[in-house]
Parts: C-alpha cells; structure tokens; sequence
C-alpha cells in the first residue's frame, strides 16, 4: 500500500505560527486604540496655551507676559514694567458657549483702567458659518469692541453704525452676535471685578466664579451651612416649655439619634449652585429667574421632615420661613423649583432636599446674613401646644462679595434673553398686534371669503408684511433647522434660553403650535412663512402679466410632494447623527439666501435660489408643493386638528372640479377632498364655496332667480373674448 503522506504543521511550527498571528492581531489592537485615543481624547485646554503672536495682535507693544493665574485666571501684560493689561480667555472665566451650545472662547485684553485693548475669537463652533458668514466676518465684529470701556452699556444693533453704545450685528447671524457681547463682557467684568479695576461702596455678589468643589470643601468653607439636632436636645427644649414630643409610653429612639440634620446655602452663585445642581440644569434655572432674584438650597435628613405634607393642600409651607433683619419670608409651594437631582460629588445620604426662589421684590439680600427658622411642635394636637423653633443663621462667605461700584453688576446677573427681548420690544409688539390680527381673519374666515374683494385686498395685503416686515426687516424666517435644534434639546440638554435668544421666532413657533391644533399646518405656510409668501405674490404678478401657467396632473403632483417629506426625514437623519453636514444639507431651504441675506451669497447660492422662484412664476409655490422639508415636518401633525373649517359640498369631486383646478398647490384631490397635509389655508376655494357666480350649485340658483343677469355675464364673457382680451375679473375661474 502507498504511504499516506499527511499534509499539515509540526506541533512546533504550529505553535510559534499561532503566536506570531496572536502578537500581530495584538498590535494592531493598539495601534488601532492608540489612533482611537488621538482622534477622541484631547487634553482641555489650558488658560497659558496663548499663542503669543495672538498676544501682540491685541497689546503691540507688549515686551513681556506672567502667568496664568488668580481666579479667573488672567495672564498681566508688561512693557518693561508697566502694566499695560489683564488677558484672559472667556472660557476659563465663565465657561462660556456658543449659540449652537458648544464652547466658545474669547481671547481679551483688558487694561488697568476697564478698557478692551482687543479681543479675537480662539475658538467657535457656531453653525451660521457653514451657511454663508465667514469667520472674518465674526472677527470683524469682536474688533468693535477695541477702546470700550466695560462699564457701559453696550447693545447689538442690526443694520446699524457702531455708536458709544451699541455694535453693528453680523448680518445674518444676530444671536452669534448677542452671545458674542455678552461672553465679551460679562467675562471682562468678571475678571476686572477680581483684580479690583471695577470697585465702589457697598457689596455685590459675584456668581460667575466658578471652580469645582465636592461637598465637603463648601461645608469646610461655610458656603453650605450646618445644623445638626439630636433627639435628646429637642425634648429637653420642648420639656422646659413643658412639652414633648413622644407620647407618654411611646418607644423612644436614642438621645443622640438626629431628630433634625438640617443643611442650607444660597445658590445663587456658580461656585456653589453649579457643584450643586450641574451645569445644564444651573444655568436653566439662573435663565428663567428675574434680575435680583436668589435661590436657597436646603436639604435635611432625620427624624423631622421640615416641609411636611399640610403644603400640598394649604400651598404655603408652614414648619419652616426665612428671616432677614425685621423681614420675614413665607415660602410658597409655587416658589419651589422642581429638579431632578444634586450632582455634587460626595453628597451625603438626605432625606429630602428643597430649592426654593427668593423674590428681589420682597426685599430679600442674597449678600446680607439671613437665618432659616423650623418650627416644631409636639404633636399633642392643638395650635397652643408647646413649641420650639430651631434657627439655622447663614451668611454668605466674603469670597463671594466684591465691589458694588460696577454698574454692570445688575446687568450681567441678568439672563441674555431678557435683555434681547427689551431691546426688541417694539418689534414684540408688532408683531403680536399682526398675529392677533390673523386670528380674527382666520376665526371670522366665512365673513371675509363672503367678501370677494374684501378677501383679496387682505390676503394681498397681509403677504406683503410677510415678506417685508417678518422677512427682510425682522429676519424672522423660520426654517427646518429651528425643528431639528428643537428635537435634538428635547434629545439631550433642553433649555428655554436657546430658544428665548430669538424673541420674534420664538413667539411664531409658539403661534404656529397653537394654531396647529385648530387650522393644521396651513396657518404658517400660507400666512407666515415669508418665502412663501413671496412666490405667491411673484405668481401674481406673472399671472397679470399673462405669463402662461403650467398644469401638474394629479397624477404627477401626488407623486411628487412626497419628495419634501422624503428630505425632512434625510435631515431628520443627519441631525441625529450630528453631522457637521446638516447646515449644508439644510441648503435645500432658500429661506437664508433670498429672505435674511437678501441674495448676499455666493452666485451657487443665489442661482438655486432664483431657479425656484422662476419656477414658481409657472408653477405657483413650486418649491412649497414639493421642496420644503418645514413644510414636510409641519405636515406630519396637520391631521391632529381639532376642527374643520374650510366647508364642501356634496357636489365638490363629483359634478364640480374647479376648486380643485384653481387650489394653489392643489391640495384638493380629484374625488373634492381637502388633503390637510398639502393645504396653506389660503381660503381661495372657502372664497368659491360663496361665490354664486362660480359654484354651480349657487349660480344655479341665482340662475332660476335671475336669468336675465346670468344673460348680460355671458354676453360681457364673450364680448372680451371676440376683442382677444382676458375675461373680466371677476369673471375668471369661472363655469
């Protein structure tokens, strides 16, 4: 027999090659988690990684620098040795954010005297620049800042000069701007507060100094006061108003078991209600308070709970009050801000924990010594009982004081919004008196379409100050992006001030809600959205000028406007991926080049955008039927309306087609139904259903109550026809 030759490895050959594939595969693993570390990780940034070239772009004539150092950290400026400035990065004084929420970082110099020798942005990751604003733009405007003196008040302005008070926004990106401002010089203020250049009589709290702390270090530091009260001390206060607290023949707990740990501290400052509650849920809390206002911290653990339960029925907390000098303050359940939970690191084991608002109003001082008062009575029933109360007196440490002398100090305690929302309240109030104004058209719709001319006139009318007033003046288009920040905050870390930073936007968003629930999407897009309006108004014009019209079949059109859906949804995708992507995608809304540019873009820009406004001169509101992702979103709740107000007849789909020919954006379908997710609400077919000398069933019967007029209409019909003009006005459209 042949031998059998087997094909294979030796045991030792075998062995040395499973190690050398076991030390690859291991190499590649690191490398691959090295490659990982680097793409991942960075270290944070450090307030001495200045470079010094930027330093002399801001202090020219600057010989020498020191370190960073101090709280905030600031690096001095010399030339020989004179002091020439303070520099400083924003983002190690106040740990300031952009508007799209992620960091930004400022480099500023400051000199002795208060003022801004220069400032140039280190770091930004605002989404505005991916749209049309480029960073020179953005470093333009922090150059206005240079010889301002921090103690004046300085405004965004939009479309205006630079004055003694006030800096011109970037065009198109008047929040960047806003937040600009405010990082600029509430971190200026900040640090000149620390280095004594802004001083005066009387205290000031400052709360933007912020530094990391565990529990301990704030109790150590009496940032968190203590009072701790045993079983044993309160029935020998309550035996000495002859009292007690147990019943007679009751089980009693341990004299030193704790009958009251009671904890409290004012939060109102950084340093101690960021350690407390974390960044996102401090800084939702410091935007929604008012100028003045303070917030207490106090937690408790033990036998005696300090709230009790008779709040819940009564709405006033009745075991415990404040007290400052000769003012006493009741605690109202409506004064307790509901959170979630303390995120400061070694937080001991409390029974319950309270965060309650201090009204400027009322007259409390978070820089004066206030107390808190429990009261505990035992519990034999009636309100003589005898009892005690136990006072907890707190005063906030002197690191937290500076110097009152700085006008400012009320202002940068102030949340950014409200002071954009008081800079913009006439155009509030315009804009409020517009949107009431469209409610009773809307509400009173079957009075106005009874109207023809009435109707025509208005609707006219009201998209003129669409497109001028809300659009090109106030630059208060709303677009796709506003849904997608929305829904990623929701997502993630939801504040109201994102979206406060917008006054005018943010009151349409909450009308265009409101109104979503009685009308569907079509209030906005047929009423609000400014490049809409301007296609319908361009389509008009056209129309007047005999340009001819292109008819989509049904058939075509149903197929077609899926494709805005199709494109919300794709952008949807991308905003959950947080692709740096979006903005650019978001670029099939030409909202940013023709309404808050004003075709100051770049020519790709400028001819997609003109391409759909040519189209829709054939084709009225083309990139509204088909294009719009807004559209698309707003679409997906359209059917959630409470009512039906736009009225049909039996006869509508079945012997009558012409509200369905003449639609806008042909919302209705061939069977007479309204689509709501295409429908603008724009009334044409509401003006139809009351015109007798157009909807069959009424000309109908004017025709049986006056056939001589119906004679004389046909005639003035054919009249035009015969000279080759169009047919009269109110004679188109119609049977």
């Amino acid at each position: 027999m042949p031998e059998t030759v087997e094909f294979g490895l030796s045991p030792f050959r075998a062995e040395a090659m499973a190690s050398r594939t076991a030390l690859r595969i291991w190499k590649q693993i690191s490398v691959c988690a090295v490659i990982l570390l680097i793409v991942f990780w960075s270290p944070p940034a450090k307030a001495d990684d200045v470079d010094t070239a930027a330093l002399r772009r801001l202090v020219p004539s600057m010989t020498a620098v020191g370190a960073f150092a101090g709280t905030p950290p600031s690096a001095p400026v010399y030339r020989q040795d004179r002091l020439l400035a303070y520099v400083f990065r924003s983002r190690q004084v106040i740990a300031s954010k952009g508007y799209s929420g992620k960091p930004l970082d400022v480099l500023v110099a400051l000199d002795p005297d208060g003022r801004i020798l220069g400032a140039e942005i280190l770091e930004h990751h605002e989404p505005i620049l991916v749209i049309g604003v480029v960073d020179k733009d953005l470093n333009d405007f922090v150059a206005q800042y240079r010889g301002r003196n921090i103690r004046d008040p300085v405004r965004v302005q939009r479309g205006e000069v630079p004055g003694k008070e006030s800096v011109s926004a970037v065009s198109g990106a008047t929040i960047s701007s806003i937040v600009l401002n405010d990082t600029i010089l509430r971190s200026a203020r900040a640090v000149a507060r620390s280095r004594k250049i802004l001083s005066g009589d009387g205290t000031a709290i400052n709360i933007d100094r912020f530094v990391p702390e565990a529990w301990p270090a704030l109790v150590a530091d009496g940032s968190i006061r203590r009072l701790s009260v045993t079983i044993g001390d309160l029935q020998a206060r309550l035996a000495a108003r002859g009292g007690r607290y147990f019943p007679p023949g009751a089980a009693l707990p341990k004299p030193d078991a704790p009958f009251l740990d009671l904890f409290a501290a004012l939060a109102t400052p950084a340093r101690v209600g960021q350690n407390l509650l974390g960044d996102k849920t401090y800084n939702r809390i410091m935007a929604q308070r008012k100028p003045g206002d303070h917030i207490v911290f106090i937690g408790a653990r033990g036998l005696y709970s300090y709230k009790g339960t008779a709040y819940r029925r009564s709405g006033v907390f009745d075991r415990f009050q404040i007290v400052q000098a000769d003012k006493t303050f009741t605690i109202d359940a409506a004064d307790q801000i509901q959170v979630d939970r303390v995120s400061i690191g070694e937080f001991p084991d409390l029974r319950e924990t309270g965060l309650f608002v201090l009204r400027a109003a009322a007259g409390f001082r978070g820089d004066a010594p206030w107390r808190i008062d429990v009261a505990v009575r035992s519990p034999a029933g009636s309100a003589s009982s005898p009892a005690v109360v136990l006072s907890l007196p707190y005063e906030l440490p002197a690191a937290y004081l500076t110097g009152r002398g700085d006008a400012q100090v009320k202002a940068d305690s102030e949340p950014i919004w409200a002071s954009v929302w008081q800079h913009r309240l006439p155009d509030v109030a315009i804009l409020l008196v517009a949107l009431a104004v469209l409610w009773m058209l809307l509400f009173f719709q079957d009075a106005l379409a009874r109207r023809q001319q009435l109707y025509q006139v208005v609707r006219i009318g009201f998209l003129l100050f669409t497109v001028i007033w809300i659009g090109w003046y106030a630059n208060a288009q709303l677009s796709v992006l506003n849904v997608l920040t929305f829904t990623e905050a929701v997502r993630t870390d939801f504040s109201w001030e994102l979206f406060l930073l917008e006054p005018l936007v943010f009151i349409l968003w909450g009308y265009v809600a409101i109104t979503m629930i009685f009308w569907g999407r079509g209030v906005f897009c047929g009423w609000l959205c400014p490049f809409g309006a301007l296609q319908e108004l361009l389509n008009k014009v056209a129309r007047y000028l005999r340009v001819p019209q292109v008819p989509i079949p049904f058939a075509l059109h149903e197929r077609l406007w899926p494709i805005k859906y199709i494109a919300f949804v794709a952008l949807f995708g991308l905003s959950l991926g947080g692709l740096s992507a979006l903005p650019v995608a978001a670029e099939i809304e030409p909202f940013k080049t023709v309404i808050i540019l004003g075709f100051d873009r770049a020519w790709p820009y400028i001819l997609y955008a003109v391409i759909l406004l040519v189209l829709g001169l054939f084709v009225e509101r083309f990139f509204c039927r088909y294009l719009c992702p807004l559209g698309g979103a707003l679409a997906f709740p359209a059917r959630l309306r409470m009512f039906e107000w736009l009225k049909r007849r039996w006869q509508c789909g079945l012997q009558c087609h012409i509200c369905a020919r003449t639609c806008p954006v042909q919302a209705i379908q061939p069977d007479g139904r309204i689509n709501p997710n295409e429908c603008i609400h724009c009334l044409h077919c509401q003006v139809l259903h009351y015109d007798d000398m157009t909807c069959p069933p009424l000309a109908e019967r004017r025709k049986r109550r006056d056939p001589q007029l119906t004679n004389r209409l046909i005639k003035r019909f054919e009249d035009a026809e015969n000279k080759g003009k169009p047919p009269p006005a109110d004679m188109r459209d119609r049977p």
